[in-house]
């Protein structure tokens, strides 16, 4: 469920939260739980769970107690403890589902370390709130140019300000070390409140600016994912990817969380394949594997004196020849159990529907020939019409540019034909 500021304006407009709609990649509506006993009741004499789950700035979320008994439902604005004052959250989850959600998170739901919500938001609470939530990307920009002043190794990610305003916690990530100690004096002298700084990962740095990845989805870590485990190449190479940093990586600079996704699966199945170093021993030399196809269950193998050519075994093959050689027996060639693959014809569809083709646009539109029809001269006096001068269809030179230079002969009569002007070059006499 989203926040209550997500309402529309007139027109259609998102309006409070100022994502533009894009709720999922920011604050609202993200890491959210389907809270699937909230149309179950207690049973009978059974008090509530009395501690609820509330959700910060990017996702953070706490638990606190309930301890004044208040009537809270998801959506609601609350006001938590802090250190100091207060902050605001919003609530995400009540009833024993929030059990559920602090034993695998594992938090003690009789410890006493769990903070309490005083109230309900009033108004004013929510106005502070707001308003501190509006000067949080101007200090962004601005605590970026002092740390650069300094030279500092860093990059300030992000900030979140308190709900009463009066503190500001300023997210960095860094490869190293960094003393900020002079960088602290700075903020607190140009922004006027209390600074905290925190370091987060790479990984965390993502999940809190959000962002599309290549699968044209929203990151995992932005919208459900709520643990990072740790991502090894071994992973690729078990699913037989190509070890390309550039398509591996994810936009926090590390391996894909999803090459994780699949991997139980491609474990499970290589249990049936031999080892991939494999050696088969037969009488025409020795032969090591190539390549493998794990859904298929094929291996290829090529020998060491000619490792152009392939040849394909199923893993039974493979498991057959291994144990004659483990009883210091060689097999003929691997020809003999060599599997002939067969092409596949391309799949030709029919257009059933009388639909139109896709592929109409791509080829290149031909050009219409225009249509020459000889031109006809017309006789000035006599009306009658005379076949043109082939020749006048054939333009040579310059005859085929219109020259509005040239003038009207008034001595030349309408109907004559023109009479060529010849022009002499003056000779001196001698």
């Amino acid at each position: 469920m989203a926040c209550t500021s997500c309402s529309t304006a007139d027109g259609g407009a998102p309006k409070g939260c100022k994502n533009n709609g894009t709720c999922g990649t920011d604050s609202c509506n993200k890491l959210t739980v389907f809270d699937w006993l909230s149309n179950m009741s207690a049973p009978n004499g059974e008090a509530p769970f009395d501690c609820v789950e509330v959700r910060f700035k990017n996702g953070r979320k706490e638990f606190y107690r309930n301890t004044e008994k208040l009537t809270l439902s998801i959506g609601d604005i609350v006001a938590t403890v802090a250190s100091p004052g207060h902050d605001i959250g919003i609530v995400t989850l009540t009833g024993e589902l929030v059990r559920v959600q602090m034993k695998k998170k594992g938090v003690n739901p009789e410890s006493a370390e769990i903070a309490k919500i005083y109230r309900k938001a009033s108004q004013k609470d929510i106005d502070i709130w707001s308003a501190a939530r509006d000067r949080e990307e101007p200090m962004k920009v601005r605590a970026r140019e002092l740390a650069i002043d300094q030279k500092l190794e860093m990059k300030i990610s992000d900030i979140e300000f308190q709900g009463d305003g009066s503190k500001a916690t300023f997210y960095y990530t860094a490869n190293d070390r960094v003393d900020f100690r002079q960088l602290i004096k700075d903020f607190a002298k140009e922004f006027s409140t209390r600074i905290e700084m925190k370091q987060v990962g790479f990984r965390q740095e993502a999940s809190r600016l959000g962002g599309i990845g290549s699968c044209g989805r929203e990151l995992c870590c932005s919208t459900w994912l709520t643990d990072f485990r740790s991502v090894n190449t071994s992973a690729a190479r078990y699913q037989q990817l190509s070890l390309n940093p550039q398509k591996l990586a994810g936009q926090c600079g590390k391996l894909k969380c999803c090459l994780n996704y699949e991997l139980d699966t491609y474990m499970d199945a290589l249990k049936d394949f031999p080892d991939f170093d494999t050696k088969l021993v037969t009488e025409k030399g020795d032969a090591i594997c190539q390549k493998q196809d794990i859904f298929k269950g094929l291996m290829w193998f090529a020998y060491t004196n000619n490792f152009a050519n392939w040849h394909v075994l199923n893993i039974e093959q493979v498991k057959e020849i291994v144990a004659e050689n483990k009883l210091k027996n060689k097999v003929s060639s691997l020809e003999d159990f060599a599997i002939e693959t067969v092409d596949e014809q391309e799949k030709n569809f029919n257009n059933a529907m009388g639909q139109e083709s896709l592929t109409r646009f791509d080829q290149p539109k031909k050009k219409k020939r225009p249509n020459k029809k000889p031109r006809q001269a017309v006789e000035g006096n006599a009306g009658n019409n005379r076949p043109a001068n082939p020749n006048n269809n054939k333009p040579s030179g310059n005859n085929n540019r219109p020259n509005n230079n040239k003038r009207p002969n008034p001595n030349q009569k309408s109907g004559e034909p023109r009479k060529p002007i010849i022009i002499t070059k003056n000779e001196d006499k001698k």
